[in-house]
């Protein structure tokens, strides 16, 4: 399966279905605590990551952090960025939103804070993150490195993962399970949309959600 196959099929899901579908797998992959920056849709794609450190440290890269990861990226990629949870230094800004926006990119999820929120608003650039602040990365972070294995909230992405994120939150699975968690995930979607309709067809919420909801898991790990 191609990677805009899956991307494509990946874009008419949500981050819950993902999520479930993930439980079912009993594989570990939501980030918790991300948010949007601005009301953007739902973004998807293939990741590219770039860790960030305390300024100061051995071995950090002398580039402005997340310009190589920009350069490196393909149209479609999200970067991102760990920033091991950070709030008081922005691990993104405007000017790299503007950058990633040229070159294609969907979006931006930085564990930490970023700033420049309404540039992005305004580029219609998706970012999620932590917190949203004024205050700079001079001084205070660095890069590390880009496209190596990082950690957000908790969990572990590398480069050319798949991410979903939407207003209910981040989800994040590796590409060798790609096919079996969208084609799960598009089980799920389908059988909340029978449900759906069941509820405007007049049915009671109780008869559905008692019927349908409580076994919507495994019958979709089932599939």
């Amino acid at each position: 399966m191609t990677d805009d196959n899956i991307i494509k099929r990946l874009k008419r899901l949500d981050v819950c279905a993902v999520s479930d579908t993930l439980d079912s797998l009993g594989m570990k992959g939501v980030a918790l605590g991300l948010h949007k920056g601005w009301p953007c849709g739902l973004i998807a794609g293939r990741t590219m990551t770039v860790k960030l450190v305390a300024a100061g440290q051995e071995a950090t890269s002398k580039r402005h952090l997340c310009t190589g990861a920009i350069m490196d990226a393909v149209p479609g990629d999200v970067i991102i960025v760990d920033n091991r949870g950070r709030i008081d230094a922005a691990g993104w800004g405007g000017i790299l939103s503007l950058a990633a926006k040229q070159k294609g990119l969907a979006g931006v999820i930085v564990d930490g804070a970023c700033r420049d929120i309404d540039e992005a608003s305004e580029l219609e650039f998706p970012v999620f993150a932590k917190e949203f602040i004024p205050l700079t990365a001079r001084g205070r972070i660095v890069e590390q490195s880009y496209g190596e294995p990082v950690e957000v909230c908790g969990v572990s992405v590398s480069k050319a993962d798949y991410v979903i994120a939407d207003g209910s939150g981040v989800a994040f699975f590796t590409a060798n399970r790609a096919e079996e968690v969208v084609s799960k995930a598009e089980g799920i979607v389908a059988r909340e949309k029978a449900m759906a309709q069941a509820v405007r067809d007049g049915r009671p919420v109780s008869e559905v959600m008692g019927e349908s909801y409580e076994t919507l898991l495994q019958n979709a790990a089932d599939r």
